[in-house]
């Protein structure tokens, strides 16, 4: 029987238990996992919550583990491989699970276990970010929300790497430290700072090329103002509640600006570009460019690490452990 976190209704993370489930056999297309490390992200958040749809109720999208069995028509992977895996069908908070055997990619020994299920997910999505939703390079300018948190800091640390200027926000002066430690060369502290007008000083009035806005709420519309005429804002997600109605009107034409709202489940489900995103987030953890830092919790204090990681008393990332 395996162990699983459920959503009970949706709603606050005191609606998550602990359970038992009976697995069936995996079909001819599955492989089951025992799982060692299971990544948390704001998205198994909005599962809980309701705002997205959680088929099954068991939230989680990425882990690692090792393969126990596999169906009859599996034949790139075989049971003792160590693979991790991302996207749907959703149902991570568990120890074990079926899945989709094209979902596996395996693993080189040197890489923990833990390390991947901090940064993979969110390595992906910070694939898709750079390359997909705007092609970061070399003299771009851009501005991370968040700059201290999981993602943040791999948009942060890949995007200054490819020698972009990144200028972060975050919320304290010690997460200012993790931002400048990932290679933001411009932080600007506090909840309550007016970024705008920081983000015109640091660019003098120019704006960066591309934003990216996970916080959500009131603060889209104050990004808007921090990007150059026909750069991009790239909303991708809500941290601090519900995103009020953007009119069109607000991007342009005054402003030219471009508005996206990219989906990594979305990306994650097209086979070469997650297999291709997979393979950069895993080289550049082999080669410390990314670094698979996170903060431990048991399987069973999941709603605890779902309230630090709401409430901003987390660091980086999050994972858990069956």
């Amino acid at each position: 029987m395996a162990t699983v976190v459920r959503v009970k209704v949706p709603g606050g993370a005191e609606n998550l238990e602990l359970t038992g489930v009976e697995l069936a056999a995996p079909a001819p297309d599955e492989i089951r996992l025992r799982q060692t490390a299971i990544g948390v992200n704001f998205i198994d958040i909005y599962q809980r919550s309701g705002l997205y749809p959680l088929p099954g109720r068991i939230p989680g999208v990425e882990a690692v583990g090792i393969v126990t069995a596999a169906g009859a028509d599996v034949t790139d992977v075989a049971v003792g491989d160590r693979i991790a895996y991302a996207g749907a069908p959703v149902g991570a908070y568990a120890s074990e699970r079926n899945l989709p055997a094209w979902r596996a990619i395996k693993l080189q020994p040197a890489l923990s276990d833990e390390s991947v299920a901090s940064v993979f997910v969110k390595g992906i999505t910070a694939f898709m970010l750079l390359n997909r939703v705007y092609p970061v390079q070399a003299g771009s300018k851009v501005l991370v929300h968040s700059a201290a948190g999981g993602l943040g800091q791999i948009l942060t640390r890949w995007a200054s790497r490819r020698g972009a200027s990144v200028i972060g926000t975050v919320g304290s002066d010690a997460k200012a430290e993790l931002a400048r430690a990932a290679g933001a060369h411009h932080v600007i502290v506090g909840r309550d700072a007016d970024f705008a007008q920081a983000v015109a000083r640091l660019t003098d009035s120019r704006g960066v090329d591309v934003a990216y806005d996970g916080v959500g709420g009131t603060t889209l519309a104050k990004t808007l103002d921090c990007v150059r005429p026909f750069g991009v804002v790239a909303s991708i997600g809500q941290s601090a509640g519900p995103i009020p109605k953007l009119y069109v009107e607000e991007i342009g034409p005054r402003r030219s600006l471009s508005l996206a709202r990219p989906s990594v489940m979305a990306f994650m489900n097209e086979r070469e570009d997650y297999q291709r995103a997979a393979a950069a987030v895993l080289t550049a953890l082999a080669k410390r460019e990314l670094v698979g830092v996170g903060t431990v919790y048991a399987l069973a204090d999941a709603a605890q690490a779902h309230r630090d990681l709401e409430n901003g008393r987390s660091r980086g990332a999050l994972y858990l452990v069956p």
